[in-house]
């Protein structure tokens, strides 16, 4: 059921909320497979019976249909894969954050000037004085490797012990000689210390392969707690799903925190990407 809390301009949408608010923000009738969100927008009071929007939702809405910049972040983690993400437009910026187990995600209006530190917010991204130092800086393997791990962790959550399920890991790992020492036990302690996997990418209107399409930029982070920060530079961001294969190289490069918030400050494009964009 949607919900609001308009002291803080927030609300809880479902993206079936969303399409019902997008249409009638545009003027278009509501098909008939959103029945039952355009009526569950109705009885909370975001739509009256004429089906016209409430004020306090117009900002959002406006900001939906027309976004100068779309961010996207996808997170994973042991509860299940999130989405949230960012519209930013001409006057208001709106966020979106999902929530485990639960169909809605939660809708703000954020204040421009504030954006880069709600993204941050967004990824926990913490200053930490009390990360251990590795004896490597970087990992490189396969998908397929990092795959085999990811499995075997899954099947590891129910181990007695870190230590155990660290060993089940470890050995997926380095099955068939994929992985050697001491890389593989760097990257199966890395894996079982990891709080959440993270992509976060920009996308704007601009020019690709010469014509008019879509510019961007992305990259993506290993969280992995009292390890900290790994930049995930291979396989590089944005880069299309049906591009990567098992055989892919995989890279991890240690990090920090500061290194993070500039590359989420990077990662959106300026004033003079944004002029272009718009002229042509």
């Amino acid at each position: 059921m949607p919900s609001f809390d308009v002291s803080r301009s927030r609300f809880r949408l479902s993206d079936e909320h969303l399409i019902v608010l997008g249409e009638l923000g545009s003027g278009a009738e509501v098909p008939g497979e959103f029945a039952e969100a355009h009526k569950e927008l109705v009885a909370c009071g975001l739509v009256d019976a004429e089906d016209r929007l409430a004020q306090p939702l117009l900002p959002l809405v406006r900001t939906f249909l027309s976004p100068g910049v779309v961010v996207s972040l996808e997170t994973a983690g042991r509860q299940g894969k999130l989405e949230h993400g960012m519209f930013i437009g001409e006057e208001d910026v709106v966020a979106f954050e999902a929530w485990p187990g639960n169909p809605e995600s939660e809708y703000s209006l954020v204040e421009p000037k504030t954006l880069v530190w709600k993204l941050a917010d967004m990824v926990a991204l913490r200053q930490s004085r009390t990360a251990r130092e590795t004896a490597l800086t970087a990992v490189d393997t396969t998908v397929a490797t990092v795959d085999a791990g990811f499995a075997a962790l899954e099947r590891a959550a129910t181990a007695p012990t870190g230590d155990e399920e660290r060993r089940i890991v470890r050995e997926a790992l380095g099955a068939g000689g994929a992985l050697a020492e001491p890389a593989l036990s760097l990257l199966a302690e890395l894996m079982s210390e990891l709080r959440a996997s993270w992509r976060m990418t920009a996308a704007w209107r601009g020019r690709h392969d010469g014509r008019d399409g879509v510019e961007g930029r992305g990259f993506a982070v290993w969280d992995c707690g009292p390890l900290g920060y790994w930049l995930r530079e291979l396989p590089e961001e944005p880069l299309p799903a049906d591009q990567v294969t098992p055989g892919s190289p995989f890279r991890l490069v240690r990090t920090d925190a500061r290194t993070v918030w500039n590359r989420i400050t990077d990662l959106l494009p300026d004033q003079s990407e944004l002029r272009a964009a718009a002229t042509r």
